[in-house]
């Protein structure tokens, strides 16, 4: 599976700048296969160590930062002659042994010839950023689980995929009879790499299934290993639980939703886990739409949304006959897949940190507001061709400067105060180019 990263990790090799290389993301997205695939494609050789239970490597790195000791340590541990520009060592896993974390420092500044990338899970790195990360030493990238248009290179269906991120809409339009039946496939099937092989090696949707649901329960026994048990109970309570809010009309995250006479003071640490796990996205709600939007975001008001569209259908068990067939899944689940759909396409397709906007004292919100260059992005989020969008119209004339943006299963349409958006072209430049090139 091509993923869209790959040209980053090749623009990192090639920099004259280059850090030893941290890549972030939650489990199961697929770091372990794309630095090993990178390496098998653009290096000589690859010395790959797993530090998961591997108590020799740890102990190296507890005997301190030599370099050349650890190089030598590494090429008996993998048997592959290192040589600089020509070898890439892969320390996965590196979570399980801070030492190797700090140890990136000395690499960068020993051996900067050395190409080194670390993969392990977002929620270890971030714990150690405190104690011992190497601050300024590294590069780092975020890996996702794979976008709409990584689906569609996969299923083979390249072409379509350069399609939805082109700047033509018309073509966009005229090939909507295609795309269409795929999304609604992507939104059962998901980005999970694994769920997605499963899917392909068959052509089975319910393989899919299988995968996902494995994942899920492997989510949850990461929660009881890193927290203690009541912390754990918290977590996994408030993770259960987002697809009921996701569900109602109101998604807004209400912690009394979760169970009768819950706190926030008992939830909050484990939502802050799941997040720094890459488990979830916070999508907080902001007072008004100024540049920048970060300091009018409220943290005490938030939608939460899981990594992926596909976990969110197994979560809540809907068939795929629902899901592929159309109009009933929105009908039943209230558009929460769509809005799933639309905030991870948001964060990894675009690079943005989505946030929402409600009014205080009137049923008036904004689904998704996003900060471009020098632009904000107000969104709303139909699951077909509903195209009513009272709010969006209201937020419009009150805030003229927004650039206001539609996504449904329509075509793309130009209106005088806003743009729709088929749901499957997030990603088109014809989408995000500024107001004065439309």
């Amino acid at each position: 599976m091509e993923r869209a990263l790959m040209d980053k990790l090749v623009e990192w090799k090639n920099s004259p700048r280059r850090k030893p290389l941290i890549l972030n993301g939650a489990r199961q997205v697929g770091k372990t296969w794309l630095l090993k695939e990178f390496g098998r494609r653009h290096f000589a050789n690859v010395a790959y160590i797993n530090l998961d239970q591997n108590t020799a490597m740890q102990e190296q790195f507890e005997l301190g930062y030599d370099i050349q000791r650890l190089v030598s340590a590494f090429q008996f541990e993998t048997g592959e002659v290192i040589k600089e520009q020509e070898t890439l060592v892969i320390l996965d896993e590196i979570q399980e042994c801070p030492k190797a974390l700090t140890s990136l420092k000395y690499f960068c500044e020993e051996a900067p010839g050395l190409a080194v990338a670390a993969a392990g899970s977002l929620l270890g790195i971030t714990i150690h950023s405190g104690t011992g990360y190497p601050v300024g030493k590294v590069n780092a990238l975020d890996l996702y689980p794979m976008s709409f248009r990584e689906f569609l290179a996969a299923t083979g269906n390249a072409g379509m995929s350069e399609l939805v991120a082109s700047n033509d809409p018309a073509m966009i339009n005229s090939f909507a009879g295609k795309i269409t039946p795929l999304l609604r496939q992507y939104y059962y099937v998901g980005g999970m790499p694994e769920a997605a092989a499963a899917f392909l090696e068959r052509g089975l949707l319910e393989d899919a299934r299988s995968i996902q649901n494995q994942i899920l329960s492997d989510y949850e026994r990461d929660v009881s290993k890193h927290l203690s048990r009541t912390e754990a109970e918290y977590a996994i309570a408030a993770w259960r639980s987002i697809p009921s809010h996701l569900g109602r009309e109101n998604k807004k995250f209400v912690f009394g939703h979760i169970a009768q006479g819950a706190r926030a003071r008992n939830y909050q640490s484990g939502i802050t886990w799941l997040e720094q796990a890459g488990l979830v996205t916070k999508v907080r709600r902001i007072s008004k739409p100024g540049l920048p939007l970060c300091p009018y975001a409220d943290d005490a008001a938030f939608k939460l949304f899981l990594l992926d569209v596909g976990l969110l259908g197994a979560m809540v068990r809907l068939d795929k006959s629902t899901v592929i067939g159309g109009g009933a899944i929105f009908k039943e689940f209230k558009g929460a897949l769509t809005e799933q759909y639309v905030c991870q396409q948001l964060v990894s397709e675009c690079g943005f940190t989505p946030y929402y906007w409600s009014a205080e004292n009137s049923s008036g919100e904004i689904d998704f507001l996003a900060q471009g260059d020098n632009q904000v992005y107000a969104i709303e989020v139909k699951a077909e061709e509903n195209l009513r969008s009272k709010s969006l119209r209201a937020f419009k004339q009150k805030h003229p400067w927004v650039s206001a943006v539609r996504f449904s299963m329509s075509g793309f349409r130009e209106q005088d105060w806003m743009r729709n958006v088929p749901l499957y072209a997030i990603p088109s430049k014809a989408l995000w180019s500024p107001e004065g090139e439309r």
